[in-house]
This record gives C-alpha cells, sequence and structure tokens, in this order.
C-alpha cells in the first residue's frame, strides 16, 4: 500500500453518544427551507487526528469496493454558471447522470438535488439565483443515507416533489422523477439501486482549503454507526453519524481541480449493509461497499491566505432493471 500520507482533524461522535441518545431519545436536526441546520439535538462530537492517504498515488480506490472514485479527467460537457439555480438543474445535471451511469453501469439515473459549499459562502449568506444559501463544507463523519433512508428516499421521488425538493420547479405537475413500477421493481428482492453524489470543484484554484477525505467502506463496521435524523419541512430523513475506529482508512485527493470529479456512493442496495432490504450481491462480496463515511477536514499549516473552496456535489439515484 502507498505510504503517502498527511493528517487531517474530523469530527466523530464521542463515546458517549448513546448515553446522549438515552437522555434525548435521538440525535437529530431540524433543517430550514435552505437546507440549514436550525437546531440541533444530542450531538456530542470528538476532534480525531487520522492519517489520510493521498489517493492518487498507489492502489486506486474504486466506487465498488472502497465506496469512491476519482474521475480525473471529466472537463464539464457544459459549463454552467453554478451559483443559478436553474443553470445547474438543466444543463449540469445531465453531465452528472452520464458520469454516474458510466461508471456504474446502471440502466437509469437520475439527478435530483444538490448543494453549492463554501465556508466564505455560508458565512456571507451567499443565495444561489432562484435557489438556497450556499451551504459550510461538512466537518462532521457521515454517510448521507441509513438502511431505513435510502429506500425511503427512492420511494419520495416516485412522488411530485416536496417544498424541500429541488425539483418542485422543474417538472409538470404532479409528476414525479422517477416512475412508480421502476422504483419498485429496484427495491423489490432481486432488485438494485445505488444514490450516488459527484462533487467537484466548481473555481479555478485546486481545492486546498477544507479539503474532502473519504473512508474507506472496507474499513468500516456496523457498530460504527449512530442513526442521525434529519427533520424538513416536509418529510423526516437520516443518515449516519460515526463513532471513532482507528481501522478507519481515510483518503483524499489533493488540490483537486474543476476538470476532475469525484463519485461518492451514499447507498448500494446490494452492498452488506443493505441485505435486509432483499438485495442482490453482483460483485464479488468480499469487495462490494454499501456507503463511504466523508467530511472535509483541517490540515496543519494552512497558509492564511489560501483560496476558500467553492464546490457543488449533485445527488443521483441509479436504478439496475
Amino acid at each position: 500500500m502507498n505510504e503517502a500520507m498527511t493528517e487531517g482533524t474530523f469530527r466523530y461522535l464521542t463515546a458517549d453518544t448513546a448515553s446522549s441518545l438515552m437522555r434525548n431519545g435521538r440525535v437529530c436536526t431540524r433543517r430550514d427551507l435552505d437546507g440549514s441546520d436550525s437546531e440541533t439535538v444530542g450531538v456530542e462530537l470528538d476532534v480525531v487526528a487520522h492519517p489520510i492517504r493521498n489517493g492518487r498515488e498507489g492502489d486506486t480506490p474504486t466506487l465498488e469496493a472502497q465506496g469512491f472514485a476519482l474521475v480525473p479527467d471529466a472537463p464539464l460537457r457544459d459549463t454552467p454558471d453554478f451559483m443559478d439555480h436553474e443553470a445547474v438543474v438543466r444543463r449540469y445535471y445531465p453531465d452528472c447522470e452520464a458520469r454516474v451511469a458510466e461508471a456504474s453501469g446502471a440502466t437509469h439515473v437520475f439527478a435530483f438535488d444538490h448543494n453549492v459549499r463554501s465556508a466564505s459562502g455560508k458565512r456571507d449568506r451567499t443565495r444561489i439565483a432562484g435557489g438556497q444559501e450556499v451551504q459550510a463544507p461538512a466537518h462532521v463523519v457521515h454517510g448521507d443515507y441509513t438502511l431505513t433512508s435510502a429506500p425511503a428516499r427512492l420511494r419520495d421521488l416516485t412522488r411530485p416533489p416536496g417544498r424541500n425538493d429541488t425539483l418542485r420547479a422543474f417538472l409538470p405537475e404532479g409528476a414525479a422523477l422517477v416512475d412508480q413500477d421502476l422504483a419498485e421493481q429496484a427495491l423489490a428482492p432481486g432488485g438494485r439501486f445505488a444514490l450516488i453524489n459527484v462533487w467537484r470543484n466548481i473555481v479555478a484554484e485546486p481545492v486546498v482549503t477544507d479539503p474532502l477525505a473519504l473512508c474507506d467502506a472496507q474499513t468500516v463496521e456496523p457498530s460504527d454507526l449512530v442513526v442521525f435524523e434529519i427533520h424538513y419541512a416536509d418529510r423526516v430523513g437520516e443518515n449516519y453519524f460515526a463513532k471513532s475506529a482507528q481501522r478507519h482508512r481515510w483518503v483524499s485527493f489533493p488540490e483537486l481541480t474543476r476538470d476532475e470529479g469525484l463519485l461518492i456512493k451514499q447507498w448500494d442496495a446490494a452492498g452488506p449493509l443493505a441485505r435486509s432490504e432483499g438485495a442482490r450481491g453482483d460483485a464479488s462480496e468480499a469487495a462490494l461497499s454499501t456507503f463511504s463515511f466523508h467530511s472535509a477536514y483541517r490540515e496543519p499549516d494552512l497558509p492564511d491566505d489560501a483560496p476558500d473552496r467553492w464546490s457543488i456535489e449533485v445527488r443521483c439515484v441509479a436504478l439496475w432493471s
């Protein structure tokens, strides 16, 4: 294994999280229509240092096994104004769908949501034209979906968009993004779906501030997972927060450019953590990942004048038929 390492600090749930759950009954946040946390309950975090491997060197991480992959040559096929909500949906979503289909082999891919992230954008309350406010990089170890919320999100996409949904202004009235029969086929025993993010730097400068790190899915155990509820205006979602474990292997891709992309598996119904959902395991069971924990992290000795990170993540649902 490649030994080119740096070190970063990550925010994990504390070892006392279980007692917090007992006191509060849940670990959760409530989000406003901009997607910002308005109240958080039961969250106690520790800052933990971990070595981070340079994913550009040595063994190449894969979407199938590690749960993430670098797309090293991914120039934009159609460059939108990323600060214009409609331009992103109409001009960038198709690019993301094509990337995910090519990498995953899925029969159908639908992009359904996105966030733009920047620490300075969040601080200045920068608003995307026609959309929500810019969000801050997420400095907490997490996965975006759970055994419960992943199939629930797919079912949500078979209904007309709700108040918090990105596509509510882009589908005909009463229409849904995903055909219900197609979704039910993917959710049935022997079916498969996945939720995959396309992450990209959207400015000219390479990413050096608040870079993203990905945790090798092969180093995560069920005992690491804590369900974290997200209360939206019209639904309740879940993601996983993590308890710290020294076995976690972290990978980053230094100085990501605008012509590169990251694919991050948020949930795979064929993965071992999803087997109770009736998934199949087409790939090697020993290698197949369910999802990758991920987080922004802080590097030591970052210059004061380092450029701010501006990034976008587009969420896609992939279905096999």
